[in-house]
């Protein structure tokens, strides 16, 4: 039944109740093609139908191996009609990492799209370990395209057949069943799969709406985020929820999102520093980002960015520092809008539900950090994983007893019901007795005017851990290590100052769906390996 006095607790509900109030709204725009929300609803329960035809019903689990798009949303919808749960697979992955997400899920259906640019399909699913693609019982296929020879024993099936019948008016699902997970990075180890609720995913969706103005009459959003992770998902949620358009990009390009921006006169963005960068040096001294009025950003390799915030400053657009986690969603807390530049560009700020709490503790010793001291951030609120799927230790270790997730982040509280934070727990250094950011000291180093770029690791040393330093020049910059050493203790404790310090030509990294992740735990072993 579709709630009508009520916000829906339900994501096929939200959109159902949009599509019965406001049926020929605009949901998004896909290319040249608009979807109104009662083409949205329509498209999701026709297509819960053609599931359903398939065998899926609740807790079945189908992988999102999905670009962002009409498909991957009316996925979404059905497979929350069901009771069912979408695994988000990032677009990025290949033969190894799917198959791994595939194999230990148990996914019965995998969605995909074999014409999507660069994927090379039928090669990735030649390629997949023995044994992955066992438990797929149907393919079905988003699109034009070579899909190869299928796994035995899996059907193919073609998208716009499998919704062109009746729709489906049965509710399976319901506001306390999983529909979504998102696997953590899994950098060092097999990702985890974090399961999100239905009632938690639309609260903290309105809650969004309502932080960031989404919910305005003439707000419309660039989604240049993919929805295979939960910064863009949180994102494209928000807007659905408060039933104001959004235009999709299948994959981020600097000049056609500022196209975008211009066509729709989009007003809200939610994108990494180095999408803005780039959107900023494509407009130029142009106009065409003249209707942005906010933005949020997370920065994923240099931390705290100032001088981004002044530059949108100067265009027009009031730009915020974020948090988020695959844990609790993207969008769990931004800073303040009216604040000044320094603090708007800090990551973390204040949880965007008026339930959310935030304490910092010791992670030694589990004692309540005052404010300002650094400590693990654990965080509370509606948004929430629901846990771990099918790693119940796991998930009690990352739940307190008391309902705040263990976070893994170095943070500090600043007394007025917000936080910075400042690092992962395993990116902080313990020097001289004291947590430090290792945030602080590649920020020392980048002040030099050599550095384009750097990293900061601890590895064990006689008296204590010792930060070592890794740099990337600026082009034609000369390496002085002796000199960025000086250029350290010249401002930092002595403690913090690096034992050595060497460059690279780049850090090692690993793709994610929001972009590039410097892999630490490598730059520690060539830490190791360099001082013997």
């Amino acid at each position: 039944m579709v709630q009508t006095g009520a916000i829906s607790t339900t994501l096929h509900g939200m959109i159902a109740a949009r599509a019965l109030s406001e049926p020929e709204s605009t949901a998004f725009w896909a290319g040249e093609t608009t979807w109104s929300f009662a083409a949205l609803d329509s498209f999701g329960r026709s297509l819960a139908r053609g599931l359903a035809g398939l065998g899926i019903g609740p807790g079945d689990l189908i992988g999102l191996w999905l670009p962002n798009g009409p498909a991957y949303l009316g996925f979404l919808l059905a497979i929350a009609r069901l009771g069912a749960i979408a695994v988000a697979v990032n677009t990025r992955f290949r033969a190894l990492e799917i198959g791994d997400i595939l194999a230990r899920s148990g996914a019965r259906l995998l969605a995909l799209d074999p014409g999507f640019r660069g994927a090379d399909v039928p090669g990735v699913l030649a390629a997949m370990p023995s044994g992955a693609l066992d438990g797929i019982e149907a393919i079905v296929a988003c699109g034009p395209g070579d899909l190869g020879t299928p796994p035995s024993g899996a059907g193919v099936y073609d998208l716009a057949t499998l919704a062109a019948g009746p729709m489906l008016d049965r509710e399976l699902g319901g506001p306390d069943s999983g529909v979504a997970i998102f696997t953590t990075s899994g950098t060092t180890r097999a990702p985890k799969f974090v399961l999100h609720g239905q009632s938690g995913i639309v609260r903290h969706a309105h809650d969004v709406a309502a932080r960031f103005g989404l919910d305005a009459p003439d707000a419309a959003s660039l989604q240049a985020l993919p929805l295979c992770g939960v910064f863009g998902f949180a994102q494209a949620m928000a807007c659905l929820a408060a039933g104001r358009p959004m235009a999709l990009m299948v994959s981020f390009d600097a000049d056609e999102a500022v196209r975008l921006v211009a066509h729709h006169r989009l007003t809200h963005a939610i994108a990494t520093d180095e999408m803005l960068d780039r959107m900023l040096t494509s407009a130029g001294t142009g106009d065409g980002l003249k209707s942005l009025r906010f933005a949020g950003y997370a920065s994923f390799v240099q931390g705290t960015r100032a001088d981004l915030v002044q530059r949108l400053e100067s265009a027009g657009t009031r730009l915020v520092g974020l948090f988020g986690m695959s844990e609790l969603l993207a969008l769990y807390a931004a800073q303040q809008p009216g604040d000044p530049i320094e603090s708007r560009a800090r990551p973390g700020g204040f949880p965007v539900a008026a339930d959310g709490a935030i304490r910092v503790v010791d992670p030694a010793t589990g004692r309540p950090c005052a404010t300002g001291e650094p400590g693990m951030l654990e965080l509370k609120g509606p948004s929430a994983m629901l846990g771990y799927y099918g790693d119940p230790a796991a998930t009690a270790e990352a739940i307190t007893p008391d309902g705040y997730v263990r976070t893994g982040d170095l943070g500090h509280a600043v007394g007025d019901g917000s936080f910075v934070f400042l690092s992962r727990m395993g990116d902080a250094l313990r020097l001289g007795g004291f947590l430090v950011s290792s945030r602080e000291i590649e920020a020392e180093l980048e002040a030099d005017p050599a550095v384009a770029q750097a990293q900061v690791v601890g590895i064990p040393g006689s008296g204590g851990a010792k930060p070592v330093g890794f740099v990337v020049l600026k082009p034609g910059a000369a390496f002085d290590e002796a000199g960025l050493i000086r250029w350290c203790a010249n401002r930092l404790a002595r403690y913090k100052v690096p034992a050595r310090i060497f460059v690279l030509d780049s850090f090692p990294a690993t793709a994610g769906p929001n972009g590039t992740k410097i892999q630490r735990g490598r730059l520690r072993d060539m830490a190791m390996e360099r001082l013997g």
